[in-house]
């Protein structure tokens, strides 16, 4: 998950149906449930955690998730062909069809320890927030589903989706609304991360990796020559003085540079790799456009400069493509999230974020990320805990929200 801007919101929404009433026997008990459970689902949080999930990579954590589902009495449990997990739990009717779901990988390369470190109510390892924790949320929503005997109007379909952390561009959730699940998912909601913010702006983006290569040579003997990593400078500085607005925030990073072969060779390839995000489609795709033309001229300027001699070609590669979008704050399903948070004392909070729900938003689905609660440090980072004090609210808030969205 992608760190976003928070925007705070004032009380004041609308009455709670009984479906999602904390008063309501039902609705208590589960909630109560999940209070009582919240120390098994720890560790649950903690196993899965344990279970290297690289990019790319999540087929022995599919699997254990699979188990989970299966053991859950979900019905229909399977790992389609990207590699999400998948398992229904039928609703009184054919719909609304809620998707609920976390991400299993993880940004951290094979071979990274992510045994878990506990002390006190600190729980430390890669990924034990992002997305250890929200793996762990979904798991108490079926259970206290169950435990409390709650029937939803609509069927709701759990979800573990794979792709969802850097290049793997939300390929899981892409697949879903694609191809598993097309025309079938009315409502969308993604467990990410930890506190009890409510993403409903996805931040569009686009990833880039431009390469230009020539014949090379040695750097006093074919001097005069054109130059790869010269032409990767003259991007470099065009994309260092692009101008963006600072609302609709619109950001862009160079984020690694590569190429030749020694000080005093004359490269014959050299590389670079951009990032380029805004919550706005319009700002987003003036950037992008920006992007390519100066792509182009500074190939045509390092050619120029040389008069050809050792002319140089271009590879542009598209390495992510996250579609922007949102799910209105006055919308029935942020409302709906909203006044479950509210109900259960918490502060309302918006974000825009980089999420699974990006791909629902860019379809006009309704969608939306939820955090798990409890509270993070560190994500991304060796160094990412997860402080278990009163996590078991998001459990609860996360509960709500799935019988809120599953209802008509």
């Amino acid at each position: 998950m992608a760190p976003g801007r928070w925007v705070w919101l004032v009380a004041g929404w609308a009455v709670l149906s009984p479906a999602q009433d904390p008063t309501d026997p039902k609705i208590k008990a589960a909630l109560e449930y999940i209070r009582r459970i919240e120390p098994e689902l720890l560790e649950e949080q903690v196993r899965l955690t344990e279970i290297p999930a690289p990019p790319f990579e999540e087929r022995v954590r599919a699997a254990a998730y699979k188990q989970v589902f299966e053991r859950l009495g979900l019905k229909n449990v399977r790992i389609d062909k990207e590699g999400n997990v998948l398992g229904e739990r039928p609703g009184r009717g054919p719909s609304p069809r809620l998707v609920f779901s976390a991400h299993l990988d993880t940004v951290f390369p094979a071979g990274t320890d992510v045994r878990v470190k506990r002390e006190g109510t600190r729980l430390t390892a890669p990924g034990i927030g992002d997305d250890g924790r929200g793996l762990a949320v979904v798991i108490g929503v079926i259970r206290a589903l169950d435990h409390a005997g709650i029937e939803t109007d609509g069927p709701i379909t759990f979800v573990g989706t794979v792709g969802e952390e850097g290049l793997g561009d939300l390929r899981g959730v892409k697949h879903l609304f694609g191809a598993e699940l097309k025309g079938r998912i009315d409502r969308f909601v993604s467990v990410d991360g930890t506190g009890l913010g409510i993403t409903n702006t996805g931040v569009g983006s686009y990833r880039y990796k431009v390469s230009y290569a020539g014949l090379g040579g040695h750097s006093f003997g074919s001097f005069g020559m054109a130059n790869p990593i010269h032409a990767l400078g003259r991007l470099i500085a065009k994309v260092a003085e692009f101008q963006t607005p600072a609302q609709p925030k619109t950001t862009f990073n160079v984020g690694r540079i590569g190429g030749g072969t020694s000080v005093n060779s004359i490269p014959f390839e050299a590389s670079l790799e951009v990032d380029m995000r805004s919550s706005d489609k319009g700002s987003l795709e003036a950037l992008h456009e920006k992007f390519k033309q100066a792509a182009a001229l500074a190939l045509s300027e390092e050619n120029e400069r040389w008069k050809n001699n050792g002319r140089l070609s271009m590879k542009v590669d598209l390495l992510g493509y996250r579609p922007g979008g949102e799910t209105p704050a006055r919308s029935a399903e942020v409302q709906a999230v909203a006044r479950v948070t509210g109900a259960l004392g918490f502060p309302v909070a918006l974000r825009e974020g980089s999420t699974d729900a990006n791909v629902g938003m860019g379809l006009g689905i309704p969608s939306v990320t939820i955090a798990g609660g409890g509270t993070g440090t560190g994500a991304h980072s060796p160094q990412e805990a997860f402080d278990t004090t009163d996590s078991w609210k998001g459990t609860q808030r996360a509960l709500l929200a799935a019988v809120a969205l599953a209802s008509r």
